[in-house]
């Protein structure tokens, strides 16, 4: 999993591991789901990507 570096810098060390974001088209938002099980984890309430979390297809 990613780490965070120092509080307040705003940024993320590294990718998100093991979970991927794909888009919603009935909503229009994107949802996050764990890759080795496929479960849907979270819906990104403003629309926008997850933040370093990989894309699919």
């Amino acid at each position: 999993m990613a780490s965070n570096g120092k509080s307040g810098d705003n940024r993320r060390i590294g990718a998100v591991k093991e979970r991927t974001q794909v888009f919603n088209p009935q909503n229009q938002k994107f949802v996050k789901r764990d890759s080795e099980t496929g479960r849907f984890m979270d819906v990104k309430s403003d629309g926008t990507k997850f933040k370093g979390v990989k894309k699919e297809k």
